[in-house]
């Protein structure tokens, strides 16, 4: 099944220059981005709803490779980008696809754990990842959750029954490829000229790393959020003033 951009539940609130928020695995756009609303009031925030979540249609499995070209394609002639967890992989590929059309770029713990392998928590943390994908298809969506959770960790409680849309997130999930699979395009990024940021939540020496390696090599400023572990937009207002900050300087 093919995807287009055109086909994807696209939520556009606000007025002011346009942001594209690019949300991760389990949450749909307007459920991981509700912290943000407020910044409504002077930004237009674009809400993409990856394949799968919400009203978008699905892939046969999620993969950031054939994501990034839809959400490069949303910057139309110009826009923000912003990226949590696997959708900051696919904010860092879509920036180094149309660099053109980045004014900047905020990427919030992305998933590609990779770059900085070698270390032994990192490894572990990929190996735990590994594993619990392996095992999907033995798991019921609600132990998948909460084993992928932990191993992020994220500070989203998970309930007992899960309701529809927490359920459908899971299953998409389950079978999306694994992030630290992509490989960054540090080269492109390192060489565009619009302003980048990376932020951490300061909860998991793996993904500080990563972040590290990230910000060092594309020419990022770099940035802690803390208080919600890998949850960083669930902060709401730090998120918040540091994210706008950063975008009116860009402007």
């Amino acid at each position: 099944m093919t995807v287009t951009a055109a086909d994807l539940d696209v939520e556009l609130v606000g007025s002011g220059p346009k942001v594209v928020l690019v949300h991760g695995s389990i949450v749909d756009a307007r459920r991981t981005w509700r912290h943000q609303l407020p910044l409504a009031e002077r930004w237009t925030l674009c809400l993409p709803n990856r394949p799968g979540f919400a009203g978008s249609p699905p892939l046969p499995r999620g993969d950031f490779e054939v994501e990034a070209p839809l959400v490069a394609e949303l910057l139309g002639e110009g826009a923000h980008l912003v990226g949590h967890s696997y959708g900051a992989v696919i904010a860092l590929l879509a920036a180094a696809l149309r660099p053109e059309a980045v004014r900047s770029l905020v990427v919030s713990e992305p998933g590609t754990l990779n770059v900085a392998r070698g270390d032994a928590e990192v490894d572990a943390t990929i190996a735990h990842g590994d594993e619990l994908y392996r095992r999907a298809g033995d798991l019921e969506p609600r132990q998948f959750v909460a084993y992928f959770r932990q191993g992020v960790h994220s500070s989203h409680e998970t309930p007992d029954t899960l309701p529809d849309w927490l359920e459908r997130g899971a299953r998409l999930t389950m079978a999306e490829r694994p992030p630290w699979e992509a490989e960054v395009p540090f080269e492109e990024l390192a060489r565009a000229p619009f302003p980048k940021l990376v932020i951490s939540g300061g909860h998991s020496r793996a993904f500080e790393l990563v972040c590290d390696v990230v910000a060092e090599r594309t020419g990022a400023r770099r940035a802690t959020v803390s208080g919600r572990g890998h949850t960083i937009p669930g902060t709401g207002a730090p998120y918040n003033e540091m994210l706008e900050q950063f975008l009116r300087e860009a402007q």
